[in-house]
């Protein structure tokens, strides 16, 4: 039996689609639909081609939500922000595998400035490139679009990365990890990367693409579990 059968599976819904004109108002109308987590896409032009929140955008949502706020930082240097990203109201940061040479400093650096820390992986990325670490994190983030675009198309071979991650986590003896599944997600693609081990799903125009949050999140959910 697969350990993430025992899992709750957690919905966070990504500002990246939302209403940047009204954003304390989505954020608040994501929180009553149902959504577990909000994910906030952070990139800086470089790392990803495309430009969006900042340190001040997470201090912002924070005053409209009670919920985990998870910042995902697509951005070369990760480590100069990192702090500034906790001093905001981060709960968990997770930075990419790619942009950090010295990932296990990083790891830790996320940790002593008061958050949980993650590593995220791209389409490309192999596992190995977090093995060392992976005891050490308490998310794991596998993008299933290549990062920069909110709407993209879901990348099929990203179900078996979830399922090989997952073994990984088992065979370390990290059961408690989160596995995080960011890209394309839908109640069309969430069962299936559920199966395969993950327990976080990233719903960004799935949720705010639709004038009705609480009916998106649920059927997300309900896909999940079924």
């Amino acid at each position: 039996m697969n350990s993430n059968q025992t899992r709750t599976v957690k919905i966070a819904p990504s500002i990246l689609s939302a209403d940047f004109a009204r954003l304390g108002e989505e954020v608040k109308d994501a929180e009553r639909g149902g959504a577990d987590w909000i994910h906030i896409d952070a990139m800086d032009g470089r790392f990803v081609p495309n430009l969006t929140f900042g340190p001040l955008a997470v201090d912002a949502v924070k005053q409209h939500t009670s919920l985990l706020l998870d910042a995902h930082l697509m951005i070369v240097e990760p480590e100069k922000y990192v702090n500034d990203f906790a001093k905001a109201g981060a709960d968990l940061i997770t930075v990419h595998a790619e942009a950090c040479p010295h990932l296990h400093r990083v790891v830790y650096q996320i940790k002593e400035a008061g958050a949980q820390a993650g590593v995220a992986l791209n389409p490309h990325t192999p596992l190995s490139a977090i093995e060392e670490v992976i005891a050490d994190l308490d998310l794991a983030l596998i993008m299933t679009v290549n990062p920069g675009f909110g709407g993209q198309r879901f990348i099929e071979r990203g179900i078996d990365k979830v399922r090989r991650l997952r073994e990984l986590a088992d065979q370390v003896g990290h059961a408690k990890l989160h596995i995080e599944v960011d890209g394309g997600i839908s109640s069309a693609t969430a069962a299936s990367v559920v199966r395969a081990g993950a327990d976080v799903l990233v719903a960004g125009s799935a949720v705010f693409g639709t004038p009705d949050r609480k009916a998106a999140i649920e059927a997300i959910r309900s896909a999940a579990s079924s």
